[in-house]
């Protein structure tokens, strides 16, 4: 099936040839310094999405390795890519990465990680140490923008309210709308939110008829975040283009008697 699809060896081969050849045309000046103008950088920057793309696919095809695991290192290599590129043009750089909290949080302290996966944020950690910090959010209820399925339209869904036994309901139930809460250095907190919980995860998809086992993972949350802004209720984000099935959002939960 993959070799219908045109995925052959050739197509990796040429495309890591090709970054070779940027990485040494790049890497010289008349005087053999080092240099890694903008141009370059964007080449490089492209020539390494083909070809970790390339294997991405091929991945999902032949399962060769977790193809999660090669998406997550590929931002993880590009974030490290522009610091040294900015580094390199003598700009101090401190950058802020927004990714979901599936991506964001440390896969060691989750299910995830028993299973063989690691996240951005992981890798993060173990490549920068103490100048990292994760920063998850949490939800109870409120809205939120996913589609139904892959490549489907975004819709306005309701968010239901958290489950017993997890850390939604547990801030919840804390009686604190909306709060700010460190973990990094420890504490009474930190050390009650070290035992495994239920923690919901929002994406691309949401789909609240599955939700137990569509997007709650057990997670030891003090390992995995360094810090965690809980907000109560939440609204959707608004996407640049509304369609009317966002704007319609989903019928209320009293649909069709309207009690």
């Amino acid at each position: 099936y993959a070799a219908e699809l045109g995925i052959t060896q050739a197509c990796e081969e040429e495309a890591v040839r090709q970054l070779h050849e940027l990485r040494e045309r790049a890497a010289q000046t008349d005087d053999g310094a080092a240099v890694a103008d903008d141009e370059h950088f964007y080449a490089e920057q492209n020539a390494r999405l083909v070809k970790n793309a390339e294997e991405y696919y091929r991945s999902m095809f032949a399962a060769r390795v977790s193809s999660w695991n090669l998406r997550d290192c590929h931002m993880a290599d590009t974030l490290d890519a522009l610091v040294r590129h900015f580094e390199g043009k003598g700009i101090a750089s401190r950058v802020v990465v927004w990714e979901h909290n599936s991506h964001l949080g440390d896969a060691r302290a989750t299910e995830m990680g028993e299973e063989g996966e690691w996240t951005v944020g992981q890798l993060v950690r173990e490549r920068h140490g103490d100048q990292a910090r994760l920063i998850g959010f949490s939800t109870y209820t409120g809205t939120v923008t996913a589609a139904s399925e892959w490549d489907a339209p975004a819709e306005r869904k309701r968010v239901r309210k958290g489950m017993a036994g997890s850390y939604e309901a547990l801030f919840h139930d804390a009686g604190v709308p909306d709060f700010f809460l460190p973990l990094r250095d420890g504490g009474p907190a930190a050390e009650a939110l070290r035992e495994a919980r239920l923690e919901r995860a929002i994406g691309v998809i949401y789909l609240p008829a599955s939700e137990r086992w569509s997007h709650y993972f057990h997670a030891r949350l003090a390992d995995q975040y360094d810090a965690v802004i809980h907000y109560d209720h939440t609204r959707a984000l608004h996407p640049l283009e509304r369609t009317p099935r966002w704007e319609s959002g989903e019928p209320p939960e009293t649909f069709p008697s309207g009690l």
